[in-house]
């Protein structure tokens, strides 16, 4: 006999961990499957040697924290570990903006079936849980930050709490799930241990570090991730969190429930796809079953099961409405200040993003534009020697110090202090100090498709994805005109993804959509309360059922959206 479960949820991310807690503390019995590994502070990778075996590629028996797929004109980033989006986020808290709940243009389609007075309530309660705090003044030593408040001021735009007139641009510090602070501490200091370590991992967690590692994991345990907040509280409250093990087919049983198949892993061996691993797969019986595996893998299960004639008569919308939230990676570089002097950004020392700007969208000011917002970019301390080697001088710099070395030998000169030689060859790190990513994202349109395509060796469906550019090209190319804007105000020279300029190839790390949820089966795939249509028991959790983009991070909007589905689970009893 199997185990069964009153409930078993798939995925660990903003959308499942959101659910497993909510149903674990209201007394049920819970199962949390995740694929991926959990990951405690000091474990992230960091070595060219780590970083070899940080993707994830059962096949290949790597089971790391990375897991990039690659579609017709879309790329996706997505993580695999306990916590799922949150260990490689930039830690934004923004809520959706009220007026983007309606997108006209796009029709019935267009109309998200919950509204922002619904989700309020679960904004505070995932708030309250996570724990968020705007960028401290006493962490602002490094310049990215006042960079960019300098250049809203040129431009005219004014800094706001992010509440200011919607039908305007705006730029402020919106919150962030970083521990900045300490308990009781007079004001935010880095490196101090705020955590002895209560959490499901038991290791002590420190404040930020401004180490710009945000997005490659958080070795400090500073941001405030699914696992330590929501999913070590799901654990206390009695949930059965299962890590490698990853679900590969579910059916609904003649009794009532599902049966969840699911590969538990063994990090020293290979799994092929479609295969089971070698002490074979295991099985568990779900009263309700909640699929939150995100955009890209809670769709494709679904259309997998359909293709699998388990999960009969699914929604048409299956796979529609995919966006990848208006992603857009831009760069400035040389940025200088009034006086032409070099501008110092210091993009390695802080987190990830700091600030925003918003720009207006139609439904705020009844122009043609779609919204979106620009923020500045971090990155971890390594890149900052990539930005050195792509400075053209470098190869002249290195020559001038052999140059300086070779003259040293032949004239005999053996003074011992070489240090010129040296400062020549590494040279005053100009590119590197006055440059930084620009992360773009907003209200692109969803008008992407998933679907499944069998691979010819396995058989076993793989997921394509079609998403024309077209459509959104208005959007792209007013996202980037802000980027420019933003760089000129800065002093700065303006530069697109180079896949995106060459290619017309995209990136994201936010994809959404592919389940939506809608009042009507034809339009989306599960209601807005995220029950499948026609398939009682089965919910959908995650990014893959919102509609459309949200315009600013998503990663909020998931959970609150999350916190509404549990509402609706329980309420049913």
């Amino acid at each position: 006999m199997s185990e069964r479960f009153d409930a078993v949820v798939v995925g660990s991310g903003f959308g499942g961990s959101v659910v497993a807690y909510r149903l674990a503390l209201a007394g049920l019995r819970v199962c949390v499957l995740e694929r991926g590994k959990a990951y405690p502070p000091g474990s992230f990778s960091r070595t060219p040697h780590d970083l070899n075996k940080n993707f994830w590629d059962p096949s290949e028996g790597r089971y790391g924290l990375f897991n990039l797929w690659s579609f017709n004109k879309m790329s996706a980033v997505v993580s695999s570990g306990l916590g799922g989006g949150s260990l490689i986020y930039a830690n934004v808290f923004i809520r959706k903006d009220d007026r983007w709940f309606s997108d006209p243009a796009l029709g019935p389609s267009g109309q998200w079936p919950i509204t922002r007075a619904e989700l309020d309530p679960h904004y505070d309660a995932v708030e309250r849980i996570v724990g968020t705090e705007r960028y401290p003044l006493s962490y602002q030593t490094d310049n990215k930050t006042s960079a960019m408040r300098e250049a809203a001021r040129q431009l005219g735009i004014p800094e706001t709490d992010g509440n200011g007139d919607p039908t305007k641009p705006q730029w402020y510090l919106p919150l962030l799930a970083v521990t900045f602070t300490e308990p009781g501490a007079p004001e935010a200091r880095p490196g101090r241990v705020f955590d002895p370590g209560e959490n499901l991992h038991d290791m002590p967690r420190e404040t930020c570090r401004k180490c710009g590692e945000c997005d490659v994991g958080c070795n400090y345990g500073a941001k405030n991730t699914m696992d330590y907040t929501y999913l070590t509280r799901a654990k206390r409250a009695g949930a059965d969190i299962r890590t490698l093990s990853e679900v590969t087919k579910f059916a609904p049983q003649q009794n009532g429930g599902y049966l969840v198949t699911y590969i538990a892993h063994d990090e020293n061996t290979k799994t092929h796809p479609g295969a089971t691993a070698p002490s074979g797969a295991c099985e568990i019986l779900a009263d309700r079953l909640i699929i939150s595996a995100g955009t890209l893998g809670s769709t494709y299960l679904l259309l997998k099961m359909r293709d699998l004639d388990l999960l009969p008569n699914l929604s048409p919308a299956l796979g529609t409405r995919f966006s990848g939230n208006g992603d857009l990676l831009m760069f400035a570089t040389r940025c200088k200040d009034g006086a032409g002097s070099p501008r110092r950004l210091d993009a390695s020392r802080a987190p990830v993003i700091t600030s925003t700007f918003r720009f207006p969208d139609g439904e705020d000011d009844g122009s043609h534009a779609r919204g979106a917002y620009l923020q500045d970019a971090g990155y971890p301390l390594l890149l900052d020697y990539v930005w050195e080697l792509l400075d053209k001088s470098w190869f002249a710099r290195l020559m001038r110090a052999a140059a300086s070395f070779i003259r040293r030998e032949f004239t005999k000169d053996f003074a011992p202090e070489i240090d010129h030689q040296i400062e020549t060859a590494i040279g005053e790190g100009t590119l590197s100090s006055t440059s930084m990513p620009l992360l773009g994202m907003g209200r692109d349109v969803p008008d992407g498709k998933m679907y499944t395509k069998r691979n010819p060796t396995t058989g076993v469906p793989w997921l394509e994805l079609d998403w024309p550019v077209a459509q959104s090209q208005p959007y792209v190319n007013a996202a980037f005109a802000h980027g420019d804007a933003v760089t000129k105000a800065m002093g700065g020279s303006f530069g697109k993804n180079p896949m995106t300029w060459l290619f017309n190839d995209f990136v994201t790390v936010h994809p959404l959509g592919g389940c939506p949820m809608a009042n009507d089966p034809a339009l989306g795939v599960v209601d807005k309360n995220g029950e499948v249509f026609g398939h009682r028991g089965l919910y959908v959790a995650d990014g893959s059922v919102l509609p459309g983009p949200v315009g600013a991070n998503p990663s909020f909007t998931i959970a609150a959206v999350a916190d509404h589905i549990a509402d609706q689970i329980l309420s049913l009893g």
